[in-house]
């Protein structure tokens, strides 16, 4: 595998190097670099196959360099500190990263997964992570058979789970089908105001007209979504404190 070393901090590379030799002495380093400016000159000459990406570069991030090479098709492995904001960022788009300094045996992890993600898929989920290191908490990229879509959060009013594929209803009667679980959108949407009532249910707040105590939420569009007993009180408290927002 040929590879590639983003990374501002000299030791850092040096010691992921030394790391990588470890592990499979057929990897190949093909350079390393500290900036955005190089790093882009070195992956167009040398077209990795695998990327170790560093967010915070000496001229800019991550995310630009990706920007300025999305014509190449190679894998990325984040390595970053241990800073709130990236990590959310990661975590949302759930994309591999390591944490510095990087440990050997969650690098042969990272490694393995990689290996067996098809790099279509790895770059929407670095897309969701860019949107939401930009703060673009209110957009949501969904993977559709032959398509991107862009959800508007704001104008979604829920979203319903039924044997690992989830639909998204939007306020303008559009819906879309995507195959993935609910799970896997939960900790995102949870950010932009939504609730989980039921396992199969994901509803946004804003939409909620009334509560119906035998378990029931009427959304303004008439729609009804049922409110489970475990989850009941977990709900009243969510939903009783955006109110009061």
């Amino acid at each position: 595998m040929k590879i590639l070393i983003i990374e501002d901090k000299e030791y850092i590379r040096k010691g992921l190097r030394n790391l990588l030799q470890l592990l499979d002495n057929e990897i190949t380093v093909l350079g390393e670099c500290e900036s955005v400016k190089d790093a882009v000159v070195v992956a167009n000459a040398c077209k990795p196959e695998l990327v170790f990406l560093d967010i915070n570069l000496t001229d800019g991030t991550g995310f630009e360099f990706l920007a300025q090479t999305e014509n190449l098709n190679f894998k990325v492995i984040f390595i970053t500190a241990y800073e709130e904001h990236a990590l959310r960022a990661l975590k949302i788009g759930a994309v591999d990263y390591l944490l510095k300094p990087v440990d050997i045996d969650e690098l042969q992890t990272a490694l393995q997964k990689v290996a067996q993600l098809p790099i279509s898929q790895q770059k929407q989920q670095v897309q969701v992570a860019k949107q939401a290191w930009n703060n673009e908490d209110s957009k949501l990229i969904l993977s559709l058979h032959d398509s991107f879509q862009v959800i508007d959060l704001n104008e979604l009013l829920f979203c319903e789970s039924d044997k690992g594929y989830t639909t998204f209803y939007c306020s303008d009667n559009k819906k879309y089908m995507v195959s993935k679980t609910l799970k896997e959108f939960e900790e995102r949407l949870s950010i932009a105001n939504f609730t989980r009532p039921h396992q199969s249910f994901m509803v946004n707040l804003k939409f909620i007209d009334k509560y119906d105590k035998s378990g029931v939420i009427y959304l303004k569009n008439g729609k009804k979504i049922p409110v489970s007993s475990r989850k009941k009180e977990q709900f009243l408290c969510t939903f009783l404190n955006w109110t009061k927002g």
